[in-house]
């Protein structure tokens, strides 16, 4: 079975149990915790993921890095997936459990790349469309790209615009070429 069909399992469980006692947007919280703590610390995942490393360490790896900062409920989740052997997957499932989250809250994630930082007007206008055309609860996500010159690149899920002036002079040299 594919790691991501297993993640998104464990996620959608560990959603039910977080509704059933009342903390879910804790569980939440938690679990943006242990993405960002995974995405920063190559060591930790490397650790977790290792055949080598015996399954007692791991979980002694677990407790001392987020017995304290999580809920019970969330340390119980990995104590549980530690238990089962697999810790390794313990990212994806994080991973997974935000994309519930946010689909089950009705908030959109949206990334928008401009040669510029955005001005709050502009970021409201990027906000109105992305809602407009979800109906969702928009999280608007900025990086500055100096290498666009101008325009925006405007990435919703799976869907992008590219609206910026690098991408119309090269579609404007591949009709000069042909």
């Amino acid at each position: 079975m594919s790691v991501s069909i297993v993640a998104s399992r464990y996620a959608k469980s560990l959603i039910e149990l977080a509704k059933e006692k009342n903390v879910l947007d804790t569980v939440y919280q938690d679990m943006l915790l242990f993405k960002e703590t995974a995405d920063q610390n190559r060591g930790l995942m490397l650790a977790l993921k290792s055949p080598v490393v015996r399954h007692e360490k791991k979980s002694g790896i677990l407790k001392g890095l987020f017995k304290e900062r999580v809920s019970p409920v969330s340390f119980a989740i990995f104590d549980i997936i530690t238990k089962k052997n697999r810790e390794s997957i313990l990212d994806e499932i994080a991973v997974e459990f935000i994309k519930a989250y946010n689909s089950y809250k009705g908030i959109e994630k949206a990334t928008v790349v401009t040669p510029t930082p955005l001005t709050d007007e502009l970021r409201k206008q990027f906000t109105d469309i992305v809602a407009k055309a979800t109906g969702k609860t928009v999280q608007l996500a900025e990086k500055v790209d100096n290498a666009l010159i101008g325009g925006y690149v405007l990435t919703v899920g799976d869907r992008q615009i590219d609206a910026s002036l690098r991408s119309r002079l090269n579609e404007l040299k591949l009709q000069l070429v042909n």
